[in-house]
């Protein structure tokens, strides 16, 4: 092993991880392959270098293992990295690649999360989970119930509020073995939304808790669902330059395609993380609901918008708006207060 190594590429893996270790000039210097528990012992006995890794699994978890030996760790989306990747795909060119990628001077980089992140991440995900197999419940019963005669009206609240009467009111056009079956879903259905209600105490009392969190939820549109997400999902808001470059990592800003001199923004380009991008965008359209109400700057701004543009282009517009407010908040502190006209 050479002494001049100033960059190591890292293609992560579960059992049996690539290395590539390149000099200041780019040039590779070795090619090793370890296991997993032999990976921060070799480099814990390194120089101080750059390790590059693709944000996947289990990346956060190995940049906190890293930092405490004096390495610089940086994540970045695999999607940058694959331009890269040379002739044919293999972990070890793969490597490679990563290790290229990270010494690029125009390269992003995601932030790196802390353990409080990943727990509050891990009950997005979960709940997240829950409401889709909620909806897939609700869905199939609509179905099955149709097959009987037996119309149940749409959305989460009608269906809580008329499942039970439904199946009593209909029972005699179901036979014993429906019936059961009916109200056998009936009880999946209520487990769900307990544990649902769970997750979402969860979030709620950690919102309350949290400063940061408790900054966001001054922004119009942005509840305690919102602002955890927002908190689990940013490490660092460093690395983004300015609320423009915060709101075009969430996919919010215009697609562009140029060529001669000619620009041409299209819809947005939808990057980036969409379980936030969605957050966002149903908390904006949340607050159209009652901008007629109001006589803020803000609110006039937001009228003459669904006057222009419509109410989706405006949910958007205004999603926009509050991701760079985010942005601004969790940069340089403070609370958000929209100025009264």
């Amino acid at each position: 092993m050479k002494p001049n190594v100033s960059t190591v590429g890292i293609d992560l893996a579960k059992k049996l991880f690539p290395l590539v270790g390149t000099d200041t000039t780019g040039k590779i210097v070795w090619r090793k392959r370890l296991t997993r528990h032999a990976l921060v012992p070799f480099l814990a006995q390194l120089s101080p270098v750059t390790i590059g890794m693709e944000a996947c699994g289990g990346a956060h978890d190995w940049a906190r293992q890293f930092h405490p030996h004096g390495q610089t760790v940086k994540l970045m989306a695999p999607q940058f990295v694959k331009p890269y990747v040379k002739s044919n795909k293999n972990d070890m060119r793969d490597a490679e690649a990563i290790a290229e990628a990270v010494t690029r001077p125009t390269m992003r980089f995601v932030p790196i999360k802390d353990v409080d992140q990943q727990d509050i991440q891990a009950l997005h995900r979960v709940r997240e989970r829950l409401i889709g197999e909620r909806t897939a419940l609700i869905n199939e019963v609509h179905g099955l119930m149709l097959e009987y005669g037996i119309v149940m009206p749409k959305g989460v609240a009608k269906f809580r509020q008329a499942v039970v009467e439904k199946l009593e009111a209909e029972k005699d056009k179901l036979t014993t073995l429906s019936q059961e079956l009916f109200w056998k879903l009936v009880k999946e259905f209520v487990a769900l939304e307990d544990q649902i209600v769970f997750y979402q105490e969860k979030l709620e009392t950690l919102a309350t808790t949290h400063p940061e969190c408790q900054r966001l939820m001054t922004i119009p549109g942005i509840g305690p669902i919102t602002a955890t997400a927002l908190v689990a999902a940013v490490g660092d808001v460093g690395v983004f330059k300015n609320g423009r470059q915060f709101a075009a990592w969430l996919g919010l800003v215009p697609k562009q395609h140029s060529t001669g001199g000619h620009s041409l923004l299209l819809g947005i380009s939808k990057r980036g993380d969409s379980y936030l991008r969605k957050l966002l965008i149903h908390g904006a359209r949340a607050t159209l609901r009652w901008v007629k109400l109001q006589t803020d700057k803000r609110s006039q701004w937001i009228r003459g918008l669904l006057e222009r543009r419509g109410w989706n282009r405006t949910a958007v517009a205004v999603a926009n708006k509050n991701a760079r407010i985010v942005w601004a908040l969790l940069s340089r502190g403070g609370v958000y207060g929209a100025p009264v006209s």
